[in-house]
């Protein structure tokens, strides 16, 4: 068995899956990057060594280390089969916030807020979960050589599990289980779609050079096994915009207490912001049903239905509504993000004395937590309450 899991987690393994796909590193890529080999143990520190600055330092107020992050470069690659690549590159893009920032509010405004309400709330906590295990585990990504890597952004983050494929097969199959018994379709076809679209985001993390096998394998038993416990509690979620009044105080509170207390890492990396980013929006989302529910803005999402509903067919007009109402949607949420960001900058900034527009203050615990777990807050409730509102009073039904 171990080695069985020292071959799943081998870099060479993922190297063998990229040339098969047609994607070469340039052999003329210059200087190693930072993460490779014996620089990636230092990078990373791998959660064994000691802290640089003794044995009673506790550390920068800022809750990171000293050590200095990785500076990521753009590697160069040669493609030999575009056709995988450009299929793998568009399902990294499924795995990622900018898909589930447009398919989740999609489907709340046009489809069924019941749906809606269950995606996010299991996607929430199945990221929070991820992300954790991955600053706890501390399991570095595919070294670089022999693994081409196609993304920047999250190259200094840990690699196990994968939460690009948690997300993926959470969304998937947490959407199958919930319209199979709502909406009258062939379900040989909807568990045919969530194996394709968990697989493909799977794969792509593999082929981005992002994860080891192990990372995505991980990633997919944890949801699984997440699915399967919590599936008999999943009607808990269906009536949280009834319960208790003290229920969004809690959802913020305990949120916020979970972002300020996430695990520190050696050097930093946007896993922490993340974090916080998912868990905002979550507990803002919470807040949105309970107020929509408690003050009778919107009729509530229903946990059953008298009858199987057939899916309607796609129209000219019903396509032309649904894009009116996600474009009215995404403006003012943009709006309210961007007014919400900046006022909550200048306030934390104004408290703790930080030069205006220092991008680097934006990552200290005292200040990025806050901003953004008060700015991801007000989207989700943005989405929820204020969108629907505005939605009625343009008279998009």
């Amino acid at each position: 068995m171990a080695e069985l899991l020292r071959s799943l987690q081998d870099s060479q393994l993922v190297a063998r899956f990229q040339r098969r796909c047609g994607l070469f590193p340039a052999l003329d890529e210059g200087p190693r990057e930072n993460g490779a080999g014996p620089a990636q143990a230092a990078a990373r520190g791998l959660a064994q060594l000691p802290a640089a600055n003794g044995k009673g330092d506790r550390g920068p107020a800022n809750g990171l280390r000293r050590i200095a992050a990785p500076q990521a470069y753009v590697q160069k690659y040669i493609v030999k089969n575009y056709f995988y690549y450009y299929l793998f590159r568009f399902s990294a893009a499924l795995g990622q916030e900018v898909f589930y920032i447009t398919f989740l509010p999609f489907t709340h405004w046009n489809i069924d807020p019941y749906l809606s309400r269950r995606l996010i709330i299991i996607w929430v906590l199945v990221m929070y979960i991820g992300q954790v295990a991955k600053d706890i585990l501390k399991w570095p990504r595919p070294l670089s050589p022999p693994v081409v890597k196609l993304e920047k952004r999250v190259i200094d983050e840990y690699g196990m599990p994968s939460t690009h494929a948690m997300a993926a097969t959470a969304i998937s199959f947490t959407l199958l289980i919930s319209t199979m018994d709502r909406y009258q379709y062939p379900f040989a076809l909807g568990l045919l779609m969530a194996v394709v679209f968990s697989t493909l985001v799977c794969l792509s993390r593999l082929y981005t050079g992002m994860h080891t096998v192990l990372d995505v394998l991980g990633g997919v038993l944890v949801t699984a096994v997440f699915i399967v416990l919590t599936y008999p509690a999943w009607t808990l979620i269906d009536r949280l915009d009834s319960a208790s009044p003290l229920l969004p105080v809690c959802a913020i509170v305990v949120s916020f207490f979970l972002c300020y207390n996430y695990p520190a890492s050696d050097c930093y990396s946007p896993t922490r912001a993340d974090t916080t980013t998912i868990l905002a929006a979550g507990a803002g989302v919470t807040l949105g049903f309970w107020v929509n529910h408690f003050f009778q803005l919107a009729s509530a999402p229903t946990e059953s239905l008298p009858v199987v509903r057939d899916i309607p067919p796609l129209t000219t007009d019903m396509l032309v509504l649904g894009l009116t109402k996600f474009t009215v949607g995404i403006v003012l949420i943009l709006l309210v993000r961007q007014l919400v960001q900046n006022l909550s900058l200048q306030v934390l900034y104004s408290w703790f004395k930080v030069v205006t527009r220092n991008k680097e203050a934006r990552r200290r615990l005292e200040i990025e937590v806050p901003y953004k777990f008060v700015t991801y807050t007000s989207v989700g409730l943005c989405a929820t309450t204020f969108v629907p509102m505005l939605h009625r009073f343009l008279g998009l039904p």
